[in-house]
């Protein structure tokens, strides 16, 4: 090297300047090249071109640069703590690109994993939690690392922070319970966003699912916010994953109806759900003699979970139904009570035997005198 500057015939300055040019055009060139490269993986489809690309949109311009000076550096001999010092700058600055990377990709991950192949979100609660953990990780190692290779001995550190750890995690136990809640949610999947729950009084759909809390939208409008161990703790009823619905409903007629207009009852309502094609027939029985009706109970099956289409069934049989009803002569029973006042029926059986001996006492023959 002495005897390319011997050759060149430079000063100590003119040494200074050809590092300087040589470090900026290694900087335009590591940049030109990483800039063609990712417009040339953005046009790809796969994945991994995906990933490349981001990774190359997040090099940063500070590393570009102390590579391409480390690599005039060796144009010059440098003193030993000046080249130890360097030695030290491109690590750290090694150590926060490499995890700068390693976030970018996780997040990328992230993202990937809490979409479905159809488009939809899924539960994004596993890849939030997963994400966290390895972020904390990647950014923990990173620090360890720049500050071992600055000469700080870490033994004593981690052991502090194992320390802190344990102090921190009995500080904040309610906050622990609903993320492991949280977890148990993205392990065992009861409930997606996007589904529609029920338990207790609470009705509507899921909206959120975070690390500490669920969102679900309810029918009247409101966002209602429930901690995730609590909401573990209920039974919740899940009616997205429904595939079909059992109906059972009831109705009663009078008790003047006929044996046979009481047997055909059941074969109007048969012939009724059978002309619905979402609806499947399961049974319709005379069920019981209640207080003032012929009670019936009729099943059927329909065979989609849409609560909408579900009414507009329900509705078409019963219309349909009280057509029928009309056209047999059957009348619906309704609750009729009867009133007896039994003081006045005492009342009057008296005044009847009354009237009825006054009665036969003028129709007895009249004695006769001696």
């Amino acid at each position: 090297m002495e005897s390319l500057y011997a050759w060149l015939d430079l000063s100590q300055l003119g040494r200074l300047l050809l590092v300087v040019a040589a470090a900026a055009a290694g900087f335009l060139i590591l940049r030109f090249l990483i800039s063609l490269a990712r417009k040339r993986l953005e046009g790809r489809t796969s994945q991994w071109a995906r990933y490349a690309a981001a990774i190359a949109g997040r090099t940063s311009n500070v590393l570009v640069f102390v590579f391409a000076l480390m690599l005039a550096l060796k144009l010059t001999t440098l003193p030993d703590n000046w080249s130890t010092a360097l030695s030290h700058t491109w690590f750290v600055v090694l150590a926060l690109q490499v995890a700068w990377w390693l976030d970018v990709c996780v997040r990328l991950w992230t993202h990937n994993l809490s979409r479905s192949r159809f488009g939809g979100i899924q539960n994004p609660v596993m890849a939030t939690i997963v994400s966290v953990v390895v972020l904390v990780v990647v950014w923990a190692v990173m620090l360890l690392s720049i500050l071992a290779n600055l000469g700080v001995d870490i033994t004593a550190l981690i052991a502090s922070l194992g320390v802190g750890g344990i102090a921190v995690a009995l500080a904040v136990q309610t906050i622990l319970s609903d993320i492991f809640a949280s977890l148990s949610i993205g392990f065992d999947k009861p409930f997606e966003i996007g589904d529609f729950v029920v338990f207790g009084d609470v009705a509507g759909t899921i909206e959120h699912i975070g690390l500490k809390t669920t969102r679900i939208r309810s029918l009247s409008g409101e966002q209602i916010v429930c901690s995730n161990a609590e909401l573990l703790k209920q039974t919740l009823h899940n009616y997205k994953r429904m595939n079909t619905r059992r109906i059972v409903f009831q109705f009663g007629i009078s008790y003047r109806t006929s044996p046979e207009q009481a047997k055909a009852v059941a074969d109007l309502v048969r012939e009724i759900i059978d002309e619905i094609d979402e609806a499947k027939f399961d049974r319709a029985h005379f069920l019981s003699f209640s207080e003032s009706r012929l009670l019936y109970e009729v099943v059927y099956i329909m065979q989609t979970a849409d609560y909408n289409r579900y009414m507009d069934v329900q509705q078409r049989i019963n219309l349909s139904l009280l057509a029928g009803m009309q056209e047999r002569g059957v009348e619906f029973a309704f609750p009729v009570r009867e009133l007896r006042n039994v003081s006045a029926v005492r009342d009057l059986r008296e005044q009847d035997r009354g009237v009825f001996g006054a009665q036969r006492q003028e129709g007895s023959p009249r004695g006769t005198s001696h």
